[in-house]
């Protein structure tokens, strides 16, 4: 039976999800919803307080496929995530960040969103990423970005949901009101990237994990 996760967005630089190149991509942060998430299920990030946008929908996917680090870097299809930090800001925050060779168990990280200032790799970032290795794409998505819709009261009033920490899991029947109104609304735009990501002006920014901060 498929679900539908839904969680808060804190920061939206393009990078976690990357909406670029013709997929949705979530290969970073929210461990838990990469590991068991599965292909038909839905994930959906509604905007925080931290980016003035509670009760908007910033994306929406729906899971079409995954893959583990190691292939998500070596397949062809998704070179174009891979991040160019002397770029543009799409390829600037490419989440295409980790691999490791067949020889070796340590994980290499790009110079990326989740590097440190220098571009040197941030120990604390790569243990919170790698512990489950396992990157969603979605064929089939809306990605609104800073011009994220709200979604009626009522919609979430009925599934429960409230912005909190961490992630709620939904059934796809409760979650039909959701998903129905996705479709009427924006049916005709599903795949496309609506709206710049909310701090896409910033996308040379780094995050550090374990100051929980933008720096």
């Amino acid at each position: 039976m498929a679900k539908v996760y839904f969680y808060v967005v804190a920061r939206d630089f393009g990078f976690a999800p990357n909406p670029f190149h013709g997929m949705c991509t979530l290969a970073t942060c929210k461990p838990t919803i990469r590991r068991t998430a599965r292909a038909g299920d839905w994930v959906v990030g509604m905007g925080g307080a931290k980016l003035d946008a509670v009760g908007r929908c910033v994306y929406a996917m729906q899971v079409t496929d995954a893959r583990t680090f190691e292939k998500y870097w070596e397949e062809l299809e998704f070179r174009a995530k891979r991040p160019v930090r002397n770029g543009s800001r799409k390829t600037i925050v490419g989440d295409n960040i980790y691999h490791r060779s067949s020889s070796s168990k340590k994980w290499q990280q790009e110079d990326s969103h989740h590097s440190k200032p220098d571009g040197s790799p941030d120990p604390h970032n790569i243990q919170h990423d790698t512990q489950t290795n396992r990157v969603l794409i979605s064929n089939q998505f809306y990605y609104f970005g800073k011009t994220a819709p709200l979604v009626p009261k009522e919609i979430l009033d009925d599934l429960g949901f409230r912005n909190g920490v961490g992630h709620r899991v939904f059934s796809i029947q409760d979650a039909q009101p959701f998903l129905s109104w996705l479709d009427t609304s924006f049916g005709s735009e599903v795949n496309l990237v609506l709206g710049d990501p909310f701090q896409f002006t910033q996308s040379t920014a780094r995050y550090s994990k374990k100051a929980d901060k933008v720096i």
